[in-house]
């Protein structure tokens, strides 16, 4: 009798352990009768980037004056989108140190920047894939400094704002001979969001040590902050390494509690590009 019932034990246990494996495998059959694929490669786009060019500084918190110089720039710009897909994530880091001087000659600003992009896109894939156009959206956070070597009171000035803007890309591919070349473009403008500034004849000490509030956290606007970001690229490849150069316009400004900032840059970039394929499991 022990043997029996041990013997019907080990059968149910056998039955159960298969219907169990049968009801997880429906839907995964289901899903590959459907004709899809039961992975997903996620392509990435990543370009390393180094950039040179003129600066034009101005912020009337530490000097009326205008300054004028030079900037060093690397950015990190990444795309990801998966194979099908209509819809793409771009990841942009940007790192930049800014040495300028006035017109007499006699006082220096020295900027540093770091700026982090978030963005979401449509894509249109036309011309049997040779273009493609992206429109969609970003968020920006820039946290940075401005340090101006003349003054004795209020020598620095802090950088701290969050910004949304509409943004759009178009890229071709084309041939010359036989190099493959990609040629794009992309441009962005903030519509709204929110700095920090000290107000007019505001010290830092009232801000931080007093803590004497005065409309410091300031929502901003394209009209209170008009402001424009574009780059134009060519990529093109050599045997296995794709390079880049290309022209990035950086134009900031804002005016905000009687105090008006501004930051133009005009650099010439070169880098290097890589593209991969990351295969997931689709959920």
């Amino acid at each position: 009798m022990g043997r029996t019932g041990g013997a019907a034990f080990r059968m149910m246990k056998a039955i159960r352990s298969f219907l169990i494996s049968a009801l997880l495998a429906l839907p995964l059959a289901a899903f590959g009768q459907g004709g899809d694929t039961l992975y997903s490669n996620k392509v990435i786009t990543n370009a390393q980037m180094l950039g040179i060019g003129a600066a034009d500084i101005l912020d009337t918190y530490l000097s009326p004056e205008t300054y004028t110089g030079w900037e060093l720039r690397y950015v990190s710009h990444t795309i990801r989108r998966r194979e099908g897909r209509r819809w793409s994530r771009m990841l942009v880091h940007q790192g930049s140190f800014a040495y300028a001087d006035n017109r007499a000659g006699n006082a220096n600003e020295m900027s540093g920047m770091y700026t982090f992009t978030y963005g979401v896109h449509y894509n249109w894939d036309l011309l049997g894939g040779r273009l493609n156009i992206m429109a969609g959206g970003q968020a920006d956070v820039e946290v940075g400094f401005l340090y101006n070597t003349r003054n004795g009171n209020n020598p620095a000035q802090a950088r701290l704002a969050l910004n949304i803007a509409p943004s759009a890309a178009a890229a071709y591919r084309f041939r010359l001979g036989r190099v493959p070349l990609k040629a794009r473009y992309e441009v962005s403008a903030p519509v709204f969001g929110v700095m920090f500034s000290p107000n007019y004849g505001q010290s830092y000490y009232e801000i931080f040590s007093r803590g004497d509030y005065d409309h410091n956290v300031v929502p901003t606007t394209f009209v209170s902050r008009p402001s424009l970001r574009q780059m134009l690229t060519l990529d093109f490849t050599l045997g296995r390494t794709t390079l880049r150069l290309g022209y990035l316009g950086d134009f900031r400004q804002a005016k905000v509690n009687n105090l008006k900032y501004h930051t133009y840059s005009n650099m010439l970039l070169i880098g290097f590009v890589r593209s991969f394929k990351l295969t997931n499991i689709l959920p």
